[in-house]
């Protein structure tokens, strides 16, 4: 088996495994997935591991009570 690391990997193989990953998805089903497919361009041209990638689509969400203004719901 072989891995996931762009050292590991052609490009062929990197493309493979993304589009394996989103199960093929199409840019035209509902305008969401087009974007999801795009963070992973960076993988596929061999600048940022998908480690990388996933950490810091990650990044961007904040638990509720971590932001200013959001209150914690009572129920």
């Amino acid at each position: 088996m072989a891995g996931y690391l762009i050292s590991e990997t052609t490009r062929e193989e990197r493309e493979k495994i993304v589009a394996e990953s989103l199960g093929y998805i199409e840019a035209t089903c509902d305008g969401c997935m087009a974007g999801l497919a795009e963070i992973y361009q960076d993988y596929i041209d061999g600048k940022k591991e998908l480690r990388q990638i996933n950490m810091e689509f990650n990044a961007r969400y904040v638990k509720g009570e971590d932001m200013p203004g959001r209150n914690r719901c009572p129920m």
